[in-house]
């Protein structure tokens, strides 16, 4: 029999999660490393500046939304929902990869994710921060976005429950609440590395206020792990329950093209879809940035990929099954929707922009070449990324668009000022995201030392 295993080992040989040669002490100073490096690289440095103008870029868009109001967006009177909607669904979609690698790959045991769930979850944070604005900024006044909450008042004043801009309000707050949680309970160990390895008393004052007082007690280590292990398992129906809560912002319309079964799953695979995209995005860069090659291997990559291929093939099915219960149905609105409008109307280009990207292209994962080539990975993660967001454009737009009365249709065109606050967002994303990298290990460092030692005396991990 270990014959037999050795000649499958030999025949298709799996690479490892660490490649060799490590040792506990060259996985904490390469972590490490990356956070004391002075000066960062030249590369963090150009990122950073583009981001601190797209986040000005953004200030400005939204102080300008705040004194003229939202007639300087696109939206009409037939599509009151525009980009504000399109880019919340984008966004919060983004953030599910993290909360999947993070929580649901933990309780299956998955040893792939050690190496990336850091800097997801930080992705998962920044992504809701990014997509929890959108509504505010949506609503007209956005300074009373305090109605919507379920707060004591003299006037009794109560959130209507059966509006789907106060389903998201909950759905995001909890959300950002449990993932935050989790991402710093993840860190707190970490943070006592780097607080010993400090040289500046401010930052060893920094880490030691954040790591919380922990020394690696066995106390201590028994309490994070049933504290992070309860934190994974109630972190896990979130994925599937916030994008669900999303999805009935459409689908409990009777909007033609919205009024659909399928949006939950639908919507809940695409998430993971343009999460894991996003994913890849940033590791391809990162790992060849801080020469992390060796501890983000091509086996994460690889693994990775072969998330996206199958929620692609989700999210595929659900444009088939889309199509199919509008020609089934026999309605003659769904069937317009479908084929008249989205198929072959004005707004055709989107629609076919967005089969191309998120149903064709991806099926080249199919082939080890293409999963092993970080330059055709990228440029794959980013036509997803595209994709996806044409995916709620399509959604938004071509059913608001043309509705049940032909004398209310109107086009919808994106402003300069949609284009300015959803530009601004990306920058508000990489602004935080390159913060989290100079000052935080991007990688866990803990985690990583499990790992290598289940390596070295139990065989390779999964």
């Amino acid at each position: 029999m270990a014959v037999v295993q050795n000649r499958l080992t030999d025949i298709d040989p799996q690479p490892p999660l660490l490649e060799p040669g490590h040792d506990y002490g060259t996985l904490t100073d390469k972590v490490g490393d990356i956070v004391d490096r002075k000066p960062h690289p030249r590369a963090w440095i150009v990122t950073m500046a583009v981001a601190s103008l797209l986040l000005l870029l953004f200030l400005n868009a939204v102080g300008y939304l705040f004194v003229k109001g939202t007639g300087i967006w696109g939206i009409n009177v037939p599509v009151a929902w525009g980009w504000a909607i399109i880019n919340f669904v984008w966004w919060i979609g983004i953030g599910h990869a993290g909360t999947l690698i993070s929580a649901i790959l933990l309780l299956l045991m998955q040893d792939w994710r050690t190496s990336i769930n850091r800097f997801a979850e930080a992705m998962t944070l920044f992504a809701v921060a990014c997509a929890g604005m959108f509504p505010l900024l949506h609503m007209g006044r956005p300074w009373l976005f305090y109605f919507i909450l379920p707060y004591p008042n003299t006037m009794a004043l109560w959130p209507q429950f059966r509006s789907p801009l106060v389903w998201d309000v909950f759905a995001i707050s909890t959300y950002a609440t449990v993932s935050a949680l989790f991402w710093y309970t993840g860190l707190v160990p970490d943070l006592a590395t780097m607080r010993d390895r400090a040289k500046n008393k401010l930052a060893k004052i920094a880490f030691g206020m954040a790591s919380l007082g922990w020394r690696g007690s066995a106390r201590h280590w028994s309490r994070y792990e049933m504290a992070y292990l309860l934190l994974a398992g109630i972190s896990t129906p979130l994925v599937v329950s916030v994008h669900s809560v999303v999805s009935f912002d459409f689908a409990v319309g009777i909007i033609p093209g919205w009024h659909t079964t399928i949006f939950p799953p639908y919507f809940v695979a695409g998430a993971v879809y343009a999460g894991f995209a996003m994913v890849l995005t940033l590791a391809i860069p990162i790992r060849k940035l801080y020469h992390i090659e060796d501890i983000i291997t091509m086996k994460h990559i690889d693994n990775m990929a072969k998330v996206m291929l199958v929620t692609g093939l989700v999210v595929s099915y659900g444009y088939f099954t889309e199509a199919f219960f509008a020609w089934y149905s026999g309605n003659i609105y769904e069937k317009y929707m479908m084929f008249s409008n989205r198929m072959s109307g004005y707004y055709a280009w989107s629609y076919w922009a967005l089969i191309f990207c998120n149903g064709f292209v991806p099926q080249f994962l199919w082939f080890k070449r293409i999963r092993s080539n970080v330059y055709a990975l990228f440029a794959i993660s980013i036509v997803v990324s595209i994709g996806m967001w044409l995916e709620r454009y399509v959604i938004v737009v071509t059913s608001l668009a043309r509705d049940f009365l032909p004398s209310s249709w109107g086009n919808y065109h994106g402003t300069i000022w949609d284009w300015a606050t959803y530009l601004g967002t990306i920058g508000l994303f990489l602004f935080l995201f390159m913060l989290f990298i100079r000052f935080v290990p991007m990688v866990a460092i803990f985690e990583l030392k499990a790992l290598l030692y289940s390596q070295k005396h139990n065989g390779k991990a999964h």
